[in-house]
């Protein structure tokens, strides 16, 4: 019965190491191993906004009843603090209601930089939004007396979801607008809005790249219940345009946008019949092309009830091309003949506005303004916000897909490598507390070079935001704020390790002998290789090879445990040659069980592999002089039998605990050597 035991478990590691390593990181590394800052305070949580100012080197941070200004170069050390309580009359009203007492409270939501360097703050106040503004001076903040009435500014409940752009654009559940001296609001109509769920807003320039100075536009992105699918309560992922200096109609659409169009983002990934929504959006601008920005977006996916038995959860990654976008736009519209059955319009006007905002040309004709704009097309713009064209990433798939995880934010930095490439790097956070740093090239797709536990406790990743200028990286959870170098090199250990992690962040030092940061160095004090990892280059290693002598007892299995510094597959040498399964030797994914005979005396070596560009790369982790006797009698070898059989479900418990959760970095673990030779076809 033992024996059938641990064969079973054999080839349930075999089986799990097979099927997933295609998508895990090149390194996972665990919440003790990663160098970064944690600000905590006891009594403030909730935390419901961030602002990131460079320009006065601080982190504000929002939540529960106040303001807290942090030191943007260590958040440990807090330089400011004040407090937005709400009065016991307005906790006693609110409660009045039927609300809780925590929702009673003031929850700080929106923090914007305003032109005079003020910060436009709102908070909830027990459910009456109010805003009013935050002056930094001589290292201390201080509020305004002035206040503002928050609705259309902020949500009413610390549970609403919101966004907003420092444009005076807001968006609530279920409304689009504009706040200021020039309101505008989305139209009451579900074919516009069904119930949606705000994501992002971004303002583009797009006059500067167009031929006809076209107004600028905004974009939207929302999920909303479909009005064009016939399954009830399918919600799908959209993006919205409209033009930036839209004033609204004139009679028709008053106080209305009039730019309002709408189409259909596709990630397409997961099983069939399986939902994917989006999650985070960052818009990566392209400064001498703003069309040719990207949208940088995650997506989740649950199964649905048409879905197999093993269908499970899964995150994407998918960018979007702002003139691909444009495209979609300057197609057909949809039109709605019965109610929920839309189909291609075939009208026959065919109008310019709002397939495109305002350009030379319609100013050409006496359209300065939306005020201008004819009621006909404006009825027309009424009643067909939804375009026929959906939009697609710019591979066609997703950039990542990855099983058992949820995506939620991102952001993305420009990296300038040595060579003077420019090269976009992800950082993509999930609702276990983890940071994923990936990086994307037409020629090798996208790699992961390494996951971090940013905080110890699991739980989702709120916010996150890059400080490019400083290289630091700022995220937060409803408790704790993190912040993290993304130029941080210190866990590459050696000049091969260096390079072939391709980490554009990274360069071999020559003169200090480590691997540290690139940016500002030269090429005569730097070796950097994001091609193919060449480590031709590096200086010669003289590492000592660390041997473990162990001495093993004829025909009982032991484990021998490997455990690298990173993700990657491990292979076994014997006496130099390729170790290959065999009933005396079952190779695992984090080591090797050996029932030798007598013939099975000699050295072992466990090395990772790691090909790039065709390229197989070997690092020896570990060495074992084994030497093997005949048992000194049957009780010694029933022991050792035992212990064997309890490392086994070690490991067993290892590899469910790494799929489980995450697998876990063993930093410093030995490594002996590296060789490189060209991968056989």
């Amino acid at each position: 019965m033992m024996k059938s035991q641990v064969a079973l478990l054999y080839v349930l590691i075999i089986v799990s190491e097979g099927s997933a390593q295609s998508l895990i990181p090149r390194r996972s590394v665990s919440f003790s191993d990663v160098n970064l800052k944690l600000f905590k305070q006891r009594n403030f949580d909730s935390l419901s906004s961030l602002l990131v100012r460079e320009d006065i080197g601080q982190l504000f941070i929002g939540g529960r009843g106040k303001v807290i200004s942090l030191s943007l170069d260590d958040i440990t050390k807090k330089t400011s603090e004040i407090k937005w309580m709400v009065s016991s009359g307005e906790k006693s009203e609110c409660l009045a209601r039927g609300r809780s007492i925590e929702d009673c409270k003031n929850y700080i939501t929106t923090l914007h930089t305003l032109d005079d360097s003020r910060i436009f703050t709102c908070g909830t106040r027990a459910f009456k939004p109010l805003c009013t503004h935050l002056l930094f001076k001589e290292g201390s903040v201080t509020m305004e007396t002035t206040t503002q009435e928050g609705t259309g500014r902020a949500p009413f409940g610390p549970h609403e979801d919101f966004a907003s752009l420092m444009d005076d654009f807001m968006k609530k559940r279920k409304v689009f607008m504009r706040t200021g001296s020039t309101y505008l609001s989305t139209e009451d109509k579900i074919s516009w809005f069904n119930d949606p769920i705000m994501i992002s807003i971004n303002a583009a320039e797009t006059s500067k790249s167009s031929k006809y100075n076209e107004d600028d536009n905004l974009f939207v992105f929302f999920t909303e219940i479909a009005v064009e699918e016939r399954r009830s309560n399918l919600r799908l992922s959209r993006v919205a345009r409209v033009c930036k200096k839209d004033l609204g109609g004139f009679a028709i659409l008053e106080r209305k946008w009039t730019s309002f169009l709408k189409a259909r983002l596709d990630c397409p990934f997961g099983d069939t019949g399986s939902l994917s929504l989006l999650q985070g959006v960052f818009f990566l601008k392209d400064e001498n092309n703003v069309t040719e920005s990207l949208f940088y977006t995650t997506f989740t996916s649950s199964p649905s009830i048409v879905s197999t038995p093993s269908s499970c959860s899964q995150s994407a990654v998918c960018a979007y091309k702002l003139s691909d976008i444009q495209q979609v736009y300057r197609g057909n519209l949809l039109n709605e003949i019965s109610p929920g059955v839309w189909v291609k319009d075939v009208g026959t006007e065919s109008y310019t506005y709002p397939r495109s905002c305002i350009n030379d040309e319609m100013r050409a004709k006496g359209v300065k303004t939306s005020q201008n704009i004819p009621g006909k097309t404006l009825e027309f713009t009424r009643n067909h916000p939804l375009m026929e064209g959906v939009v697609t990433p710019i591979t066609g798939k997703p950039l990542l897909v990855r099983s058992m995880a949820q995506f939620s934010k991102i952001v993305v930095d420009k990296v300038t490598s040595l060579d003077g490439q420019q090269h976009n790097v992800m950082f993509i956070s999930n609702n276990s507390g983890w940071v994923q740093k990936a990086v994307w090239s037409d020629v090798d797709g996208l790699r992961i070079i390494e996951e971090l536990q940013l905080f110890q406790d699991p739980q989702p990743i709120r916010f996150l935001q890059l400080s490019s200028r400083s290289g630091q990286l700022y995220s937060t959870t409803r408790t704790a704020v993190a912040q993290l170098s993304v130029r941080d090199c210190s866990r590459y250990r050696s000049c091969a390790d260096c390079l072939i992690a391709r980490d554009p962040y990274c360069g071999w030092n020559r003169r200090t002998g480590l691997c540290a940061a690139a940016a500002g160095a030269s090429k005569l004090s730097m070796i950097q290789n994001l091609i193919d990892g060449d480590v031709g280059t590096c200086p010669s290693s003289h590492l000592s090879k660390q041997i473990t002598d162990i001495h093993l007892t004829l025909d009982v299995a032991q484990f021998l445990p490997c455990n690298p510094d990173t993700n990657l597959p491990i292979s076994w040498r014997f006496s130099g040659s390729i170790l290959k399964p065999s009933p005396r030797h079952t190779l695992l994914s984090q080591g090797l069980v050996l029932k030798p005979s007598l013939t099975d005396q000699g050295l072992y070596t466990c090395e990772t592999v790691e090909v790039v560009k065709g390229r197989k790369h070997r690092k020896a982790v570990i060495q074992y002089n084994v030497k093997v006797s005949e048992g000194e009698n049957y009780f010694q070898g029933v022991a050792v039998y035992i212990l064997a059989s309890f490392c086994m479900l070690c490991v067993m418990l290892i590899t469910y605990m790494y799929w489980k959760q995450k697998p876990q970095n063993h930093v410093g673990s030995s490594s002996v050597s590296y060789a490189s030779i060209e991968q056989l076809e």
